[in-house]
């Protein structure tokens, strides 16, 4: 076991394609993924497929370092897309599912990927703005592609990978080099490309074993998406790097999420919070504890979802954690020590955690509601930047520890204990969504002068933000608020489009012409707020 860990622990090693092939020739034979409990992979058949898709790539001129735009659900074609993309040294870049419009065009603008692995379900969105990207030249259609969708840009079936060569295209790729970019919302401008090195994507899924005892015997339940950090890495990549075994759940669902953790014996699985709310609110069976499950992952961990994940499905460990796309998991709750309502204390190995005044950077006392702060303390464990945006990097990076936005307090035992977002910043099922982008689609409509859109608490716990908006009308202009959100719903992602919509005469605005959102967020549900799931029909 030693040995093992020895592995492990050598960042020479920290390197997706040397993590497969170290597997492939220990384990071969045994189902690495499984979709859905459908198709699967050995891993021995994964490693072969990496060096397929790379040796295709690589036959359409991608270079090692050129970014590879992934724009799949979850299912084989994702994980063989992700493993060929990094063996061949190559930049995923993952894009999630539901971008459309405007937030699609900003990813494959900004990421300048010449080729795109896309799904054909989602040809329609990249055919709406392909004249809008002069550098994407290539789509890789994952699936049955009806008709040609696309005009000027060239299409090939991302199938023809099975009949490339299935030998290691002897790439060097080190565990410095950048092996994904995932896009993370700001609030005052686009969203951000997150440059992540392979040791960073690696730590995320050691993380997961270090913190919950993942081995080799486990199998993952997995039911976030795989262009997410948590889904890919904190889950897959964890999977491969311990030997393991991982279900892929196309998409989640509340009432087959028991079912599943039971027909595929399940033993981990990773929720967010606004999953362990739809889990919990399924009618109570008496096969609740009828199951392997023993450790969620869970991200926030409010004492009311600890403890009924544990008084009702009998499992023994819930762990806490907290992280970003940029500072990968720092902190983690540990198995056997229950501490419900804490997102864990610092993974003291490979980070540094503190408190801070948000104004002076001053590391409060222990008690204190500051800023969380994360530096690492392993080279290359942390993102390297963001992408073709320097200034937003040196912004985040001041004083030399990243500042998350987020406010907490540390407890005199090291646990930290989440208290709110101090950046005007929306999450929502999950996503982070950026206010800037909403509020850049709505100004788009003609009859709207102003809007600001901020965050409105859930109405179930752990259930995150509701997006509101409150717009200005131009004079003389009218306009209905389920008009306005069927005008969002044809141009930004589901998870983003307004629950709450508000009219006013003129927004609350500081003497800088800032917009003073915290009044708006004080007014969250007033009398003249619409919301959608109530008055749909009104």
């Amino acid at each position: 076991m030693s040995g093992a860990n020895d592995e492990l622990h050598r960042v020479e090693n920290w390197v997706v394609g040397k993590v497969l092939a170290r597997q492939a020739a220990l384990r071969g034979e045994k189902v690495c993924i499984s979709i859905d409990g459908g198709e699967s992979l050995t891993y021995a058949e994964a490693d072969r497929d990496a060096s397929r898709v790379a040796n295709l790539l690589a036959a359409e001129g991608v270079a090692r370092g050129e970014c590879v735009a992934v724009l799949l659900p979850n299912g084989l074609a994702c994980c063989r897309a992700w493993l060929g993309i990094s063996r061949l040294g190559a930049v995923h870049v993952a894009v999630n599912t539901e971008y459309k419009g405007a937030f699609l065009r900003h990813v494959l603008e900004n990421c300048q990927a010449r080729v795109l692995i896309c799904a054909a379900e989602y040809l329609e969105h990249v055919a709406a703005i392909e004249d809008e990207l002069p550098g994407l030249e290539l789509v890789l259609v994952a699936g049955e592609d009806p008709a040609p969708s696309l005009g000027r840009l060239r299409q090939r079936p991302f199938a023809d990978h099975a009949a490339q060569p299935d030998r290691d295209p002897g790439i060097a790729v080190e565990y410095r080099d950048t092996a994904c970019i995932m896009y993370t919302s700001g609030t005052t401008g686009p969203s951000k490309g997150v440059l992540m090195p392979h040791a960073h994507v690696y730590l995320f899924g050691l993380g997961t074993i270090d913190n919950t005892g993942l081995g080799a015997d486990d199998v993952f339940y997995i039911v976030l998406p795989l262009f997410h950090a948590n889904g890919l890495f904190m889950q897959l990549y964890a999977t491969l790097i311990a030997g393991a075994s991982a279900v892929i759940k196309r998409r989640f669902s509340a009432s087959e999420w028991l079912g599943d953790v039971r027909r595929h014996g399940a033993t981990v699985t990773n929720m967010l919070g606004v999953v362990s709310a739809f889990v919990l609110a399924q009618p109570p069976t008496p096969e609740d504890r009828d199951h392997r499950l023993r450790a969620i992952g869970a991200a926030p961990n409010p004492p009311e979802l600890d403890a009924a994940l544990r008084e009702r499905f009998g499992v023994d460990d819930v762990i806490g954690l907290y992280g970003m796309t940029e500072v990968n998991i720092p902190l983690y709750t540990r198995p056997g020590e229950p501490r419900p309502g804490s997102c864990g204390r610092n993974w003291e190995r490979y980070f540094e955690t503190r408190i801070v005044d948000p104004e002076s950077d001053r590391e409060f006392p222990r008690g204190e509601v500051g800023e969380i702060v994360v530096r690492p303390r392993q080279p290359f464990g942390f993102m390297s930047g963001y992408h073709r945006m320097p200034e937003k990097t040196v912004e985040a990076w001041r004083n030399f520890w990243f500042h998350t936005g987020d406010a907490a307090r540390m407890d005199e035992e090291g646990y930290v204990y989440f208290v709110d977002r101090i950046k005007d910043c929306i999450r929502r099922r999950g996503e982070n969504i950026s206010s800037y982008e909403v509020e850049a689609v709505i100004a788009g409509h003609e009859a709207v002068a102003d809007v600001a859109a901020v965050a409105v608490p859930a109405d179930i716990p752990g259930g995150e933000d509701e997006v509101k908006v409150v717009v200005v009308l131009k004079e003389g202009r009218t306009l209905a608020p389920a008009e306005l959100v069927e005008f969002c719903e044809a141009r930004m992602p589901r998870f983003a489009v307004p629950r709450f919509v508000e009219f006013a005469a003129a927004l609350p605005k500081t003497p800088t012409n800032k917009v003073r959102k915290h009044l708006l967020r004080e007014a969250a549900r007033g009398e003249r707020t619409w919301d959608r799931l109530r008055d749909a029909d009104g």
